[in-house]
């Protein structure tokens, strides 16, 4: 249905007016709740806007605002996505498989902290061997700097990245140099400060809510507009802004009891519209479920989604590397776990969490299940800044025990990530931080966070306030660090192995049945093996010998030495042979 480009659907409020540049017009409504201004009535494509709803004295913004040049409490601005000049047209996008990912925050890569300080970035990312940039919710929120899980206008580009059309030259930057954009989104709730939706209508659940706030309403009464709006707004990324791909946060806080599932709804979208472009789209859930119907195929009654995060692989290698078992971490104590994640994908596929207190996740089918839907990683913002002091492991590990870390995280069987800054062993630490202009709101998030990490036993004047703008600075990447030391080594190695990657064909071997993992927890090693290449390590105290056949293509310490088909490695190394 073509509708007037300031329609708004609104079934709460008895009167609606648009508010446009400053004057008042008159809008009716019709049996669908939508509002329209006279047809006659022609806005610049620049124009500012919003909606006086009821006897408000005081406009608030569209729901599908395209930009809000003063902030997300001011008024929307129009925006025409089809006026940026596209050099992007002999683009043919990237497949996930046989990807590498990297994670980045627009505010804190780089010291301007935009997007189009971003792109001055990007030809370190294609020199790294990056295929996918997986770029941290950009959608606008209140302040100047925020993770991004705190967006209220899902349309809309934060104004202090650039806005739209800086983002829009970012993804041209990055197609132009053969790098895929996958935008994260999070549709399960709305920050705390510009959430405007009550006042239109029923987009949030009665009753019902999530760790960050009130759920979605995407299967109660009036529920199909929610629903409109959310794969809209999906499609709008791919389509008026060029990306390749959608990372859905936390899909276990997408309530909802309908025959057809919104994850499902949206993968069934996007591979239309895969289909019109002619290239490939992305769909990776953010899922701690271990439920493999997420990425298992329409076909054979999953939801169809390309891939998802894997939790649980993070959690493995984690505490080969750091030995931390409190939490979460004590479920995947021993190497021998690790390698369970290397051959079944999930460690937990219905076996019994004790963090939990229950069994837990279901069985992936290995026969039929391509690896590389499975993205792992050894770091990432959230297993980081959701730390008391959002310390990385190039805080806590040696270089050498770092770079055992990368050889185990990009020669996974799986699609591997890297979070910015990880390719160097960055020291900068990726801390939470906020700003919020309401004083109680900031107050409130800063105590929250204080108190929380004080009940594990932190001082409280050693984890970060939240709401101090050196919280922000700190996490900061320092680009003078790649350039020397062990933190140029540490990138060399990550570039050789992503380079591995691409000439070995049993690294990408999308089997799971090609993948062999054995490992000895009292000697400290592991050996995964794909085909004809070995990936051995060491992370024990005193040298190992493994039984392991082929040439050394990979070594990262010079004391590793192979004699036959013995190779003999020294404490916190790894080797490859092919």
């Amino acid at each position: 249905m073509n509708r007037h480009p300031l329609a708004v659907w609104a079934p709460k409020p008895e009167r609606v007016r648009l508010w446009l540049d400053g004057a008042e017009h008159p809008m009716t409504k019709d049996e669908g709740d939508w509002w329209s201004p006279s047809d006659d009535l022609a806005p610049a494509t620049d124009a500012r806007y919003g909606y006086l709803l009821d006897d408000a004295d005081s406009p608030v913004p569209d729901p599908r605002s395209r930009r809000q040049p003063d902030g997300v409490h001011e008024p929307s601005q129009r925006f025409d996505p089809a006026a940026h000049e596209w050099q992007d047209g002999a683009w043919t996008g990237r497949p996930l498989a046989g990807g590498a990912v990297y994670e980045l925050h627009i505010g804190t890569f780089t010291p301007g902290g935009t997007l189009d300080s971003a792109i001055e970035r990007l030809d370190h990312l294609v020199d790294l061997g990056i295929t996918h940039v997986e770029v941290l919710p950009v959608n606008a929120f209140n302040g100047r700097w925020n993770w991004g899980y705190d967006g209220v206008l899902w349309w809309a580009v934060q104004e202090t990245y650039g806005g739209p059309a800086a983002y829009q030259r970012f993804v041209d930057a990055c197609h132009g140099r053969g790098l895929a954009v996958i935008q994260d989104v999070v549709y399960n709730h709305l920050g705390p400060s510009g959430n405007y939706l009550p006042q239109f209508g029923p987009y949030f659940s009665e009753g019902g809510a999530n760790t960050w706030g009130t759920s979605m309403n995407l299967d109660g009464p009036d529920s199909d507009e929610v629903r409109d709006l959310i794969v809209g707004n999906a499609l709008m990324w791919m389509s008026d802004m060029h990306v390749d791909g959608l990372r859905l946060d936390a899909v276990h806080a997408l309530v909802d009891s309908r025959a057809e599932h919104l994850l499902e709804r949206l993968a069934v979208e996007t591979d239309r519209l895969s289909a019109h472009l002619g290239r490939p789209l992305t769909l990776i859930a953010e899922s701690d479920m271990n439920d493999p119907r997420l990425i298992t195929s329409r076909e054979a009654h999953g939801y169809g989604l390309t891939a998802q995060w894997s939790d649980d692989y993070h959690h493995a290698l984690h505490v080969a590397l750091t030995g931390e078992t409190t939490g979460y971490y004590a479920d995947f104590e021993g190497l021998t776990v690790l390698a369970r994640a290397m051959t079944h994908g999930f460690v937990h596929d219905g076996t019994l969490s004790s963090f939990r207190e229950r069994h837990h996740g279901r069985p992936i089918d290995r026969l039929t299940m391509p690896t590389s839907r499975l993205v792992t990683f050894a770091q990432d913002h959230d297993q980081i800044g959701n730390r008391a002091t959002g310390d990385r492991l190039s805080q806590t590990l040696s270089p050498q025990r770092l770079a055992v870390g990368a050889v185990l995280n990009l020669l996974t069987p799986f699609t591997p990530m890297l979070f910015m800054g990880e390719e160097w062993g960055a020291t900068t630490p990726w801390q939470f931080f906020t700003s919020h202009p309401e004083h109680d709101l900031g107050e409130a998030t800063a105590k929250g966070r204080i108190e929380e990490f004080a009940k594990m036993g932190w001082d409280p004047d050693t984890v970060p306030d939240p709401q101090d703008p050196e919280t922000f600075q700190r996490s900061k990447l320092d680009w003078s660090e790649p350039e020397s030391g062990h933190h140029a080594a540490l990138l060399a190695l990550h570039k050789r192995l992503i380079l591995l990657r691409r000439r070995l064909a049993e690294l990408t071997d999308p089997a799971f049945t090609s993948i062999e993992a054995e490992a000895d927890d009292a000697a400290g090693t592991i050996v995964l093996r794909r085909g004809a290449v070995t990936v051995a390590a060491n992370l024990g105290t005193a040298p190992v010998t493994v039984a392991a056949s082929g040439s050394l293509v990979l070594k990262t310490a010079e004391a590793v030495a192979l004699d036959g088909d013995a190779l003999t490695l020294p404490p916190d190394s790894a080797a490859v042979l092919a």
